[in-house]
């Protein structure tokens, strides 16, 4: 005897249904434009987000980066010797320390997204981590207690105390931390709203790098002259406040735009995988070559790290 099964669209009946639905297995993802499966619900919803809407949000955030850290490294030198009046040796090697810290930290920032947080989270506590620094640095080129007194005379300047100092560096390893969580996500994250099954959206990923570079070389353009001018003849306050409320600005914006964005959850550690690739390839090193049509493919374990549903296979290296 045939029983019905009755949802809120249409019936069907036990006989029509897929076995994994009636035993309660997750469906293939081929199943998924499907009505019967609320993953077509969810599949279409995470279709409509993403896009090129999703882009002023992103490049705020890093134009605003940019500014920051370009803009005051290109001129620190300055600020070290002029204003907290350092040696010129000592000087020297804050500056290398912290282009050293800020080149490293991104390795740590991408493991951490991949691993634990995603690229949004990421982005988003590295940007007030940033902020953070920012603010404090701008306080310490402000408030006269945070800097040396001005030289007199022909006196020998005082040099910064080792309190001041201590803000000083502590200002910057905010800076360099928030910068490692920031730069090796805000790219990745904006390919990642871009659907790469969909033709038209694929095309629309190199227009994203285009904009994306683009808008990194006029940010870094105006931090080297704009705001390096103002440092000079306007103010520290100044040079260093602008791209401090440009950051906060940009992640108020970056935050807002959360609704709109598509986002991959973190799928552990990626040396995880790395190893299981070496295990993998130690143990079937007896194997002979197969055809691209006998390669082992799984759509549901290939889905958490491509938002395609799948990773393409390659010649290249065949």
């Amino acid at each position: 005897m045939e029983s019905d099964c009755v949802t809120e669209e249409s019936t069907y009946s036990f006989t029509e249904l897929p076995l994994y639905n009636l035993i309660g297995e997750r469906p293939p993802l081929s199943s998924m434009g499907d009505p019967r499966f609320g993953e077509g619900k969810m599949e279409e919803k995470r279709r409509r987000k993403g896009g090129i809407r999703t882009m002023p949000f992103i490049f705020a955030n890093e134009v605003s980066e940019k500014l920051a850290v370009v803009g005051f490294s290109a001129n620190m030198i300055s600020y070290l010797t002029q204003q907290m009046h350092l040696p010129l040796a000592k000087a020297a090697t804050t500056l290398t320390n912290f282009g050293g810290t800020a080149s490293l930290t991104p390795l740590l920032g991408a493991f951490v997204s991949d691993a634990y947080l995603g690229r949004f989270w990421t982005i988003t506590a590295s940007s007030i981590i940033y902020q953070i620094g920012m603010i404090s640095l701008t306080a310490s080129a402000v408030l006269p207690h945070f800097r040396p007194p001005s030289c007199v005379g022909n006196q020998p300047c005082q040099e910064a105390s080792t309190w001041q100092l201590s803000v000083l560096y502590a200002s910057l390893a905010l800076t360099a931390v928030g910068a490692g969580g920031i730069r090796p996500c805000v790219v990745a994250f904006g390919a990642d709203q871009f659907d790469g099954s969909d033709p038209k959206q694929k095309t629309r990923t190199w227009k994203f790098f285009n904009w994306y570079y683009f808008c990194m070389g006029v940010a870094i353009l105006v931090a080297v002259t704009v705001v390096v001018y103002v440092q000079d003849n306007v103010g520290w306050g100044w040079g260093l406040g602008i791209p401090t409320v440009a950051m906060g600005v940009s992640v108020v914006s970056f935050v807002v735009g959360y609704p709109m964005y598509r986002n991959l959850e973190p799928v552990g550690s990626p040396f995880t995988r790395l190893a299981q690739v070496v295990v993998g390839a130690v143990k079937k090193r007896g194997v002979g070559m197969v055809g691209v049509g006998e390669l082992y493919e799984n759509d549901e374990l290939d889905e958490a790290i491509s938002l395609v549903g799948k990773l393409i296979h390659t010649d290249q290296f065949t």
